[in-house]
């Protein structure tokens, strides 16, 4: 069933996602690149975070070979005013323009930038990406949630647990929160990107950390404004798997939930003890409902200036994390999975996956349509 009446694959229902293509892919400036280049980038504009990765294709995978993360708020006060701010805009194009020099001079064969939640909502998105492309040159374009549901799949599927009959992936923006379901009863020899195949159903939910802390406060969070959100969270999901579908495979055992976003990887962060936060350790951490649990309440019982000083947090994140967690608590209460596999990983990976796999076809077809030489004679 869809949440606010879009258009959504239903968790629950029979329709199963429709595999589109990569969408778009545009250089990231005026074509400089070599086209012996096998370098490939993605950037990620968010409600909260500029993202990009430049990468070399490596066998079915990639290395990566530089990067760049900052966060700007760009969906600040955007629930409230409707439109992006003039500062949030000014932050993020001062990002872009970071990001814009690193492309130029890196050589990127193929490149695709894709902004979300923020701009899909505001008034005033699309003359932002207009304006981003004036003042940056990069050309920027703005997915549908399916799009960038399917994209965090495409990312998030190596650490999928190969014995799950089904996984429960979710991905808690700062504007939104995607959620999809990964039936892997029939998924054969699929793996890698081509587990997309296997989503059996999707949503959107309006709501990420950015809104939710704005709605109910994020510096001063007690055990009463954690509640609140959560019940918040939970009316959003009470529309979501009415036939008690996913509920059932939840109940057998066998699904897990995968999660990407800065609130898991904190959690990982809190549970490894980081003295600094570490990408390779966390990344692929598990963790129980028991350790979710003591993690969350070590989390409400810091204050704001003790969550500032935590190197896991910061003071980017200090007032956001509990919104978060309060997202995550809702969807554990609604679906309670006994595990939870934390990703630092995501859009961008899954956009760098999809756009080497695009190549690494092409140069398939290519070989295979190319006419044999005449043979020669003596």
């Amino acid at each position: 069933m869809s949440v606010h009446g879009e258009a959504e694959g239903p968790i629950g229902g029979r329709a199963v996602a429709r595999r589109r293509g990569p969408g778009p892919v545009r250089p990231a400036l005026p074509a400089r690149a070599l086209a012996t280049s096998r370098r490939y980038a993605a950037l990620d504009l968010g409600t909260n975070n500029c993202r990009l990765l430049i990468a070399e294709a490596r066998g079915s995978g990639f290395r990566v070979v530089d990067g760049f993360s900052r966060i700007v708020r760009l969906g600040e006060r955007l629930s409230r005013d409707g439109v992006l701010s003039g500062e949030a805009m000014d932050r993020a194009i001062e990002a872009l323009k970071v990001c814009a020099r690193k492309l130029e001079v890196a050589d990127v064969a193929r490149a695709r930038l894709i902004a979300t939640e923020a701009c899909r909502a505001a008034g005033n998105g699309a003359q932002f990406v207009d304006r981003a492309r004036a003042e940056t040159g990069l050309t920027i374009e703005i997915v549908d949630r399916e799009t960038e549901a399917r994209l965090a799949v495409a990312g998030c599927a190596p650490l999928i647990d190969d014995a799950a009959e089904g996984v429960l992936l979710f991905d808690i923006g700062g504007g939104s929160s995607e959620i999809v379901w990964l039936d892997l009863t029939s998924r054969y020899r699929l793996a890698g990107p081509a587990l997309v195949h296997c989503i059996r159903a999707w949503t959107s939910l309006p709501v990420g950390v950015v809104s939710l802390a704005e709605r109910h406060g994020g510096t001063k969070v007690d055990e009463a404004v954690f509640r609140a959100m959560v019940e918040d969270v939970l009316g959003l999901l009470s529309h979501v798997d009415p036939r008690g579908v996913l509920g059932e495979a939840v109940a057998r055992g066998r699904v897990h939930l995968l999660g990407t976003s800065g609130t898991v990887t904190t959690l990982a962060g809190l549970f490894l003890g980081l003295k600094r936060y570490d990408r390779r350790q966390v990344d692929g951490t598990w963790l129980d409902h028991h350790q979710i649990d003591t993690l969350i309440a070590q989390l409400l019982g810091m204050d704001f200036e003790e969550r500032v000083a935590n190197p896991c947090i910061g003071a980017d994140r200090a007032d956001l994390v509990l919104a978060g967690c309060a997202i995550l608590e809702a969807i554990r209460q609604r679906w309670p999975c006994e595990r939870l596999r934390v990703a630092d990983r995501g859009l961008r990976e899954g956009m760098l996956m999809e756009l080497i796999e695009g190549d690494r076809l092409k140069r398939h077809r290519d070989r295979r349509a190319a006419p044999c030489a005449a043979p020669t004679h003596a």
